[in-house]
């Protein structure tokens, strides 16, 4: 399950969490109340499109740059917008070469009030993300296994925020870490909004995955995905999903218009799928 994510900077699966990222932060900003946002798995934090490692698969051509280039329907554009936005004040000359993690997608919304915590195990990735942040007190890099946050960071004191789970599946049992921590940080804090990302390669998995969420208890579980061609074998990423815990009213609307667009656009001679529903709950 390796998902070494500077290989896949700005691919369909970018695309889809971050945009789900930008409509949940959307949905916060309609108050005035401070939220703070808790990224597990930082990353780098912004990417080189024309590097070794993005350029050796080419991904985000198939991916950011077709959204970026896309004539899209006008309520889609709108959704987009807070997404595609962020992704241009990283390339203000209009060309597309840098693509932003979510630290920097959400740091590009934050209001004043607003925080991030982002947590990053690698040393060197963490210093990097410190580097890039340096000076700015609206955001604090932790180096910390992102596992660990859950009994130790939550909840906010703002108590009104988002803790955005994007694992590298890098090791075998991210599957059952991401059930048994979101069982935890629920525990902790109740209100809190949780979206898991999670690689679609092997179904059967993805489907034990949601098995054991439905075996937690825990309501109102949203679960968006979205496929670019059929499975294959061996397994190959085939599509990306994400579940997300007490999700704003609006997002299943939203990702409801958002999704086929998006299918359409990044699949495979158009064999894209898409689907909403829920888990648990509504």
């Amino acid at each position: 399950m390796n998902y070494r994510h500077a290989f896949h900077a700005g691919n369909f699966a970018d695309v889809v969490k971050h945009t789900i990222l930008t409509r949940i932060l959307t949905y916060l900003m309609r108050k005035d109340a401070a939220f703070r946002v808790l990224d597990t798995h930082a990353g780098l934090g912004i990417y080189d499109l024309y590097g070794d490692m993005a350029e050796r698969t080419g991904e985000w051509r198939d991916g950011i740059s077709r959204v970026m280039g896309a004539d899209l329907p006008p309520p889609v554009a709108e959704l987009l917008a807070p997404y595609l936005d962020a992704v241009r004040a990283k390339n203000p000359d209009g060309n597309l070469r840098y693509y932003p993690g979510s630290p920097f997608i959400t740091r590009h919304m934050l209001r004043e009030q607003d925080r991030l915590m982002a947590f990053e195990l690698h040393p060197m990735d963490a210093n990097r993300l410190k580097e890039n942040f340096a000076g700015d007190f609206q955001t604090r890099i932790t180096q910390l296994d992102a596992w660990d946050i859950f009994g130790t960071h939550l909840p906010p004191k703002e108590k009104r925020g988002l803790v955005l789970v994007d694992p590298p599946f890098e090791e075998r049992g991210e599957f059952n870490r991401m059930a048994q921590s979101l069982e935890k940080a629920h525990k902790r804090w109740p209100g809190g909004t949780y979206a898991y990302w999670y690689p679609i390669k092997e179904p059967d998995e993805v489907e034990t995955y949601v098995k054991a969420l439905k075996n937690t208890g825990i309501p109102k579980i949203l679960r968006l995905e979205l496929t670019i061609r059929a499975p294959s074998t061996p397994p190959r990423l085939h599509g990306t999903g994400m579940v997300v815990v007490n999700p704003p009213f609006v997002l299943e609307e939203e990702m409801r218009a958002v999704l086929p667009a998006l299918a359409n656009l990044l699949s495979d001679e158009g064999r894209g799928h898409w689907r909403v529903d829920w888990v648990a709950g509504e």
